[in-house]
């Protein structure tokens, strides 16, 4: 992947509140707004390079310390600071994945080259993303899934007990979507017992991440009849042998990899070890998901729904037509 000099370039940060359309549920709890850092890098130029983040709690990030991390190597831009360089600045995050989309972000206007040319990518083609339902009564998930009637659906699991509730009301409400699974770390061992033989009767495709990261040993030589997918599991390139020993499918998102450009050699290493790709997002805004539509082509399950699930987008934003995402000029890259 080609690294060019990055110029000299001032940092600005600020966070951005954007309401959900209603709460957002999932095994660990609910939010009803989604609130992101954007990190901002202009050349002497004037040009404007952006990148979005959403610090994430479970993985020991705050607003407050990525926002800091971020103005920490504000020096280090005006020296030129490169992607190459990036990754020995600051670990994989939320904070790298901002500042590493930003410079995409300005190589491309820069240059006049789009990201996808830079990257040595084909030009980017729609995508079909699921639609997530998050965590609600049996009843209410299937009221939902059969008002938005979009081919793929992504179920928010809890591990209480109604999982099988859920899934199957979601199922006789939608009788023609695909069925994805979402356990978010909510599941017990026992429940391998019983949920995914149940699931496959359901038509479930793909279960992400039922056990809690760091104690999924019990998937190890697990015949499972439904797709296993790591998402907590899984963060950069570090540990995918280990991961392809549990799981089938990896969910691969910017936030956790720490940008475009580290998540883009994820790619390619789990498809080297025949794990199936889905590349998920945070719930956050289009200039999220932009850079993501790069990683998604090709991809096994794109989940890239973000702007779908808040009541309002940022403008300009990606075009959704429906479950197909479209690439937009003039988002990002």
């Amino acid at each position: 992947m080609p690294f060019a000099p990055a110029p000299a370039a001032s940092l600005s940060v600020r966070q951005e509140r954007f309401p959900i359309r209603g709460t957002f549920r999932i095994s660990r709890g609910a939010k009803t707004e989604a609130l992101v850092l954007v990190a901002e890098l202009r050349d002497v130029d004037g040009r404007v390079g952006r990148g979005e983040c959403v610090p994430y709690a479970r993985y020991g990030e705050s607003v407050e310390g990525v926002e800091a991390a971020l103005r920490a190597v504000s020096d280090a831009f005006s020296r030129g600071l490169s992607r190459r360089a990036l990754s020995h600045v600051l670990p994989a995050g939320a904070a790298r994945n901002a500042l590493d989309c930003a410079l995409w972000d300005l190589e491309a206007r820069r240059t006049g080259r789009p990201a996808w040319e830079l990257a040595g990518l084909a030009r980017p083609e729609p995508v079909v993303t699921t639609f997530t339902l998050s965590i609600d009564t049996p009843e209410a998930m299937a009221e939902a899934a059969r008002a938005i009637a979009r081919p793929l659906l992504k179920l928010k699991l809890a591990g209480d007990g109604a999982d099988l509730d859920r899934v199957a009301a979601v199922r006789d409400a939608a009788p023609s979507s695909r069925l994805i699974v979402d356990a978010n770390e909510g599941w017990k061992p026992d429940d391998l017992a019983t949920l995914p033989a149940a699931f496959a009767k359901l038509g479930v495709e793909m279960i992400e991440q039922p056990l809690p990261a760091g104690a999924d040993g019990a998937l190890i030589g697990f015949d499972s009849p439904v797709r296993l997918g790591a998402d907590e599991s899984a963060h950069g390139l570090d540990g995918l042998e280990e991961l392809a020993r549990r799981y089938q499918v990896v969910n691969i998102k910017l936030d956790k990899t720490g940008g475009l450009t580290e998540a883009l050699a994820v790619k390619a290493r789990a498809q080297a070890l025949g794990l199936d790709v889905m590349v998920g997002c945070m719930v956050a805004t289009s200039l999220s998901m932009a850079p993501a539509l790069l990683l998604a082509q090709g991809a096994d399950y794109v989940d890239l729904d973000g702007p779908l699930l808040l009541a309002r987008d940022r403008e300009p934003g990606l075009v959704y037509e429906g479950a197909l995402l479209r690439p937009t000029p003039g988002v990002w890259g």
